[in-house]
């Protein structure tokens, strides 16, 4: 299946796994889970992998066709939100016992939907335009420039995120735990993945272009 391919072809792979990641985030961030002190969304087991394709897209194929990506991810996302939610308001058969559950599963509400949006763009946007700057100066750097890029842009999405969705409704304090948790969180996970994000773009590089 993946044999014989050409950076080109491979670029619509990775397209396609960058909005699925998206997408299957936001679904499953309904759900938390607590790790000692912090309270985390479900999204972030898979959510961090969106970070590391930003890494490999925009090491790959520079900054233009990584924003490419993202902005077709938030476009992709921005639908599945609309399509879930008619769904929610269309009739529902007596039969169907597990409305109320489809509802709160799959419906956001706006502070949650723009807070995401906003978060995502943002953070996705700055996190691949530093991995592209730093390349200039630290090409041999490639650990240096996926970590601080992703502490950056992941950091710059806790933060909107969490605070948008989170202020006015609990204390401060707890505000800041979930941030330093979420941002923290992921950025070890790509630590922890590294070796396979430095594998995927030398695989990569020695593709050829067309």
């Amino acid at each position: 299946m993946f044999e014989n391919l050409t950076k080109t072809e491979l670029y619509s792979i990775l397209t396609g796994i960058f909005t699925a990641s998206l997408i299957i985030s936001n679904v499953i961030a309904t759900k938390t889970f607590k790790i000692s002190i912090f309270i985390l969304p479900c999204a972030i087991i898979i959510f961090p992998i969106i970070y590391i394709l930003d890494d490999i897209l925009a090491e790959i194929y520079g900054y233009i066709k990584a924003k490419r990506v993202i902005l077709l991810g938030f476009l992709m996302n921005f639908i599945a939100v609309v399509c879930f939610n008619i769904t929610i308001l269309m009739p529902t058969p007596p039969f169907f016992i597990n409305a109320e559950a489809y509802s709160t599963v799959l419906g956001s509400t706006i502070r949650v939907l723009v807070g995401s949006i906003l978060s995502y763009l943002i953070g996705s946007l700055v996190n691949a335009k530093i991995m592209v700057i730093l390349k200039e100066k630290y090409y041999n750097k490639l650990f240096f420039r996926c970590i601080f890029s992703t502490i950056i842009g992941e950091g710059l999405d806790a933060i909107i995120f969490i605070s948008f969705v989170f202020y006015g409704t609990i204390p401060l304090y707890a505000i800041l735990i979930m941030i330093f948790g979420q941002a923290s969180f992921k950025v070890i996970y790509e630590i922890i993945l590294y070796p396979i994000t430095k594998y995927i773009i030398n695989f990569i590089k020695a593709l050829p272009n067309n």
